[in-house]
Order: C-alpha cells, then sequence, then structure tokens
C-alpha cells in the first residue's frame, strides 16, 4: 500500500438538530463572534436570529456581517474583516452555504493579517497560523463540503480570476452539520449542490494521489449521491435523503481536504471566475461529459468501479467495457438531476473561452488528474462543452 497523510482538524457535530448547540460550542472559543451570512431572507431570517439568540444566552455578543455573495470577492471579505478588526471579533461564524463558509475563511486571516486576502492566495505570502482567527461553520446546503477543508476560493473581480487561500489553520475548529437546514434548499440549488458533492467524491477516487481512506469515504458516499440527489431534488422534505446528503457532503470535503479535487475544478473555477453567475455545480455539470470521455483509458479500473456503483449489470462486463459505460452512465445522471446544460445555454460568448481556457492552468488541480491535461486539450475540453 502507498504512504499517505490524512488530516482532520475539525471536530464535527453531526445531526437533526444539532444546530442549538452554536452557542455552548462558541462560547468555548470566543468571546465576540462575527456572524457572517447573505443578506436575510424568510427561508434564512430565523436561523440567523436563533444563531444570535443562542450565542447570547451563551455569553457570546454576535456581530452580523449579511454581505456574502456568491463566488466571494476579495472587495467582500475585506469589508468583512475591516468590520471584525472595528469591533475586536475573536471567532467567526459561517453559516450558510460555501460562499458564507468560504467568506468566513477569508475573514479568518483578513482580519489577523497585514494586507489584502489577495496577497495570501496560492503561491504569494504565507498564512500564519498562530495569528488566524478559530472558525465555526454551519452549513445549509449539502455540496461545498466547506465545513470541514481548509481551502477557500476568492475571486478577483478587476482580473476576473478566481484563487484559493489554503492552510490547515482555516479548516473550522467546529462544524455543526444539520441536515434539517437543507429542507428548504430548493430543488434547483439542491441539485447544483448535490452534483458539487458528487464531482468532490469521484475526482477523490480518480485523483492519482489518493489512498485508502479517501478511497473508501468517496465510494460509500458516491452511493449515497447516485440513490438520494434525485429523490431530494423531487421530494426536498425526504428526511432520508437530505441524511444522506449531508453525509456525501462532508464525506466529500474531508476526501478534497487530503488530497485535492482534479482537472474539471480547474477548469470549473475558471469559468466561475469569468462568470460568477453560473454556479460551481452548474460549470462543472457542463465540463463533465467531455471530460469524462477524454479520461476513462487511462483510468479504466477507478472508472469501472463508479459505472459498476450506477448500473449492477456492469458486473457482468469487462472492466473497459465498464468504464466506457461510466461516461454514460454519468451523462444519464447529469440529465436526471436537471443540469445537461452547456456553456452555450448559460450565454457565454465564443469569446471568452480563450480567457477561460487560459486561466485553467492557474490552479494546480489538473495536474492530480490521471491523465495530465496541457493548454490545448483544455481548449479542445472547453470548445466542445461549449454547446450540447
Amino acid at each position: 500500500m502507498n504512504k499517505f497523510n490524512f488530516n482532520l482538524p475539525t471536530s464535527i457535530t453531526y445531526g437533526w438538530g444539532r444546530v442549538d448547540e452554536i452557542g455552548k460550542a462558541t462560547s468555548r472559543i470566543g468571546k465576540k463572534g462575527l456572524l457572517v451570512t447573505v443578506k436575510s431572507f424568510p427561508a434564512m431570517k430565523p436561523l440567523f436570529e436563533k444563531v444570535k439568540e443562542l450565542c447570547n444566552e451563551a455569553g457570546v455578543e454576535v456581530i452580523h456581517f449579511d454581505g456574502v455573495i456568491p463566488n466571494p470577492t476579495i472587495d467582500s471579505i475585506n469589508q468583512a474583516s475591516e468590520i471584525a478588526i472595528k469591533n475586536k471579533i475573536d471567532v467567526i461564524l459561517g453559516v450558510g452555504g460555501g460562499s458564507s463558509i468560504d467568506t468566513a475563511k477569508g475573514v479568518a486571516v483578513g482580519a489577523s493579517h497585514e494586507g489584502d486576502i489577495w496577497d495570501y492566495r496560492f503561491g504569494q505570502k504565507r498564512i500564519q497560523a498562530n495569528k488566524v482567527l478559530p472558525i465555526i461553520a454551519v452549513p445549509t446546503t449539502a455540496g461545498t463540503g466547506a465545513e470541514v477543508t481548509s481551502v477557500a476560493v476568492i475571486k478577483n473581480a478587476n482580473t476576473k480570476e478566481k484563487n484559493a487561500i489554503a492552510a490547515w489553520s482555516l479548516a473550522p475548529k467546529v462544524a455543526i452539520i444539520d441536515p434539517e437546514l437543507t429542507v428548504t434548499v430548493p430543488p434547483n440549488i439542491t441539485a447544483t449542490t448535490g452534483f458539487d458533492t458528487f464531482s468532490h467524491l469521484f475526482e477523490s477516487h480518480l485523483n492519482k494521489y489518493g489512498s485508502y481512506l479517501t478511497n473508501l469515504l468517496a465510494l460509500d458516499s458516491l452511493k449515497l449521491v447516485i440513490k438520494y440527489l434525485p429523490i431530494a431534488i423531487e421530494d426536498p422534505s425526504n428526511k432520508e435523503a437530505r441524511d444522506a446528503l449531508s453525509l456525501a457532503s462532508t464525506a466529500g470535503g474531508i476526501c478534497i481536504n487530503n488530497i485535492g479535487t482534479t482537472l474539471p475544478h480547474s477548469i470549473d473555477m475558471s469559468i466561475g471566475g469569468h462568470h460568477p453567475k453560473i454556479s460551481h455545480g452548474e460549470a462543472l455539470a457542463i465540463i463533465y461529459p467531455e471530460i469524462n470521455r477524454w479520461t476513462w483509458k487511462s483510468a479504466i479500473s477507478k472508472y469501472a468501479t463508479v459505472g459498476r456503483l450506477f448500473n449492477t449489470e456492469l458486473k457482468n462486463q469487462s472492466d473497459e467495457v465498464a468504464a466506457e459505460r461510466a461516461c454514460d452512465e454519468m451523462d444519464d445522471f447529469i440529465k436526471k438531476i436537471g443540469l445537461w446544460i452547456s456553456l452555450e445555454d448559460k450565454d457565454i460568448s465564443e469569446s471568452d473561452l480563450k480567457a477561460i481556457v487560459d486561466d485553467s492552468m492557474n490552479i494546480p488541480n489538473y495536474t492530480f488528474h490521471p491523465k495530465l491535461a496541457d493548454l490545448k486539450d483544455i481548449d479542445e475540453l472547453v470548445k466542445k462543452s461549449y454547446r450540447k
């Protein structure tokens, strides 16, 4: 067996109704918290008020920053960081989807380090672990796994570039994962965040640096997504489905936190950088079909395994047949959850494709893919994904 490292720095509190414990959890870490969320709206307002009330009852004063935006920008993170500094915040509460939790991670650095948050992206200034403010994460979607990762994706609106800040100290101290909070998520968001979960698990399995533990988590959790994502889309209140997807999302976060994603995420992040209105899950669904067909012959055994998760009849077929059929099975799955779309469908101009291709190589995830892509390969994959 190959050597590997496995790290899970986050303490996980899991189960229905566990958000009720946020006050006590926060009081053990700090006394003045910054609640980081999107603008309040009817489905989320009761939760935001509940979090503040529970924290206050536990002796924690809470300042509310509600300026989170999809695909968090350095400007929004810097704004929240200034509020944290001004109010002498000592703990950050990220409550919401991946954008809220990523913003919370950005603030944990921005409020404790000199300069602009963009200065601390991959390959730039080093994040000092002893300075990072502690984070508590409460996800309200089942998709990103951000509640257990040490990475936050941020965007420079001026350059239209997406990048990431990363350090083990960015992993939340506590993740409170309450599947009940996902019940109000509408079907389209359930689909896009659920496919994000699928991609984290599939790419963890595909990753050439995968380990026994990440593979174990990834494959078992893929079964949950394949079975329960269509159910949750059809019946948002289905408790069993919501439970399964929350578990799978967290498992996916644990996996990618240890080995990272692969080629689809490099291209996906570039698409989101240039077109922030396209969600993470949508961008992944757009590019997956072409990437799968370009890749499967370089990872036959792994594709065959996933093909058989979708279709048990493939157990009677050779690995090569099962691997190729896996591409069809994933296509059918994307169609089933309503994400069979193209770049053209999302109003991307063909003139934008070159910039998307060029920026895809700024994120090193593509180097973890079983088949190494160069600029020409990515150009062809993106062009083939332009229309379906």
